[in-house]
């Protein structure tokens, strides 16, 4: 795989890289063709999963490097992955404010953003699609510093990123299109919302891998940035929801499975 993405440009490598994130979301959207209805604590676990994942992610893929660039770069460690960080986590917040959606087991009246007659069905999805500008914007990031970086170690970094945010893309999928289902919707139609919740990836790739490639000085900015937005949205909805049951501790299971799944691709496989 690794000798793969080599031969590839920074942009194609993101970009196909994402597809498979993308992938794998569609393949979590067609497991409503097998079921109607999931329990809620395996959802909780699932969403715990997803969680974990990008908690680890975040730091061994995203602020660890942008911190060891710092140091190369002569500037101060701390600096780009302090402002960078927070900087992400006021972006999602602002867009948070603005784009309308809703988060899973909600009512329509506790939709957020701007006031809207839009579907449920449809904030939903898009409350998904926004935390999944950050994942692909990641994996963007990731894939441009491994090309300014020149060493395989960084392409290795960012193909683990890439199958650990598909992997917590699964479950995500099924998320959105199965209580689509459930209310009534048909299995085609909720597949199509589920999967579409990931088509956002592959263009918040790009972006990211072209913004890193442009204004090289700006990389541990951008590293740092993509885990604010990450963790933000972690600390938003991904947890939250996963504990709304009270005393079920599928979710928390599901944070620490994800976490050292995470940890392990990115330790091991680097």
């Amino acid at each position: 795989m690794e000798s793969f993405f080599q031969n590839l440009s920074p942009i194609m490598q993101g970009f196909l890289a994402t597809l498979f994130t993308w992938w794998m979301t569609m393949l979590g959207a067609a497991m409503v063709f097998f079921f109607k209805t999931i329990n809620q604590k395996v959802l909780n676990g699932m969403l715990g999963f997803a969680s974990g994942v990008m908690i680890a992610a975040s730091f061994w893929s995203l602020l660890d490097p942008a911190i060891e660039l710092s140091k190369k770069l002569g500037v101060a460690s701390w600096k780009p992955a302090l402002i960078g960080f927070l900087c992400g986590g006021l972006f999602l917040w602002s867009v948070d404010k603005i784009l309308p959606h809703l988060h899973l087991n909600q009512k329509i009246s506790s939709a957020e953003g701007i006031k809207t007659k839009w579907r449920r069905s449809a904030l939903l999805v898009l409350a998904i699609t926004l935390h999944n500008i950050p994942e692909g914007l990641a994996v963007g990031v990731a894939f441009g510093a491994a090309s300014l970086g020149g060493d395989s170690t960084s392409l290795v970094a960012a193909i683990a990123l890439a199958i650990g945010i598909g992997l917590q893309n699964f479950p995500e999928g099924a998320a959105v299109s199965i209580p689509l289902r459930r209310e009534g919707m048909s299995r085609l139609k909720a597949f199509l919302y589920g999967q579409a919740s990931g088509i956002v990836e592959p263009i918040a790739a790009v972006i990211g891998v072209v913004f890193v490639i442009k204004m090289t000085y700006l990389l541990p900015y951008a590293l740092s940035f993509a885990a604010g937005a990450m963790i933000y949205v972690v600390a938003e909805e991904l947890i939250p929801t996963a504990k709304e049951i009270k005393h079920d501790d599928s979710g928390t299971i599901g944070v620490m499975l994800g976490f050292a799944v995470m940890m392990f691709l990115d330790v091991a496989l680097a």
